[in-house]
């Protein structure tokens, strides 16, 4: 198993407390995130979490100096819209690449 497996699978407080430590977020954060992803058709909780780990690794290329990521008013909603068409985009590359292989 890899760290990313094990991590989705932490009971939840352990997980919140993972990406809060880790990628420098509150837990309010955490949980816009977590109910953005829900509201925008990821049921699934392991698929969220794996969404969200993920999502906040690309963030972290705004990291502040202290070693937090920081969105700024609004720009929490507008990050996750781009990462999701972006995620989208690069998994229907990844299909069309797969069908041609096919």
């Amino acid at each position: 198993m890899n760290k990313q497996t094990e991590f989705i699978h932490l009971p939840d407080l352990q997980f919140i407390q993972l990406c809060i430590t880790h990628f420098g977020i509150n837990r309010g954060v955490y949980n816009t995130i977590d109910a953005w992803f829900f509201e925008n058709g990821v049921i699934d909780i392991l698929k969220r979490r794996k969404r969200i780990y993920h999502f906040l690794s690309q963030c972290q290329s705004n990291l502040t100096k202290d070693g937090k990521i920081k969105f700024g008013h609004g720009n929490l909603s507008k990050t996750l819209t781009e990462y999701s068409l972006n995620y989208y985009k690069s998994f229907s590359q990844v299909t069309k690449i797969t069908n041609k292989a096919q």
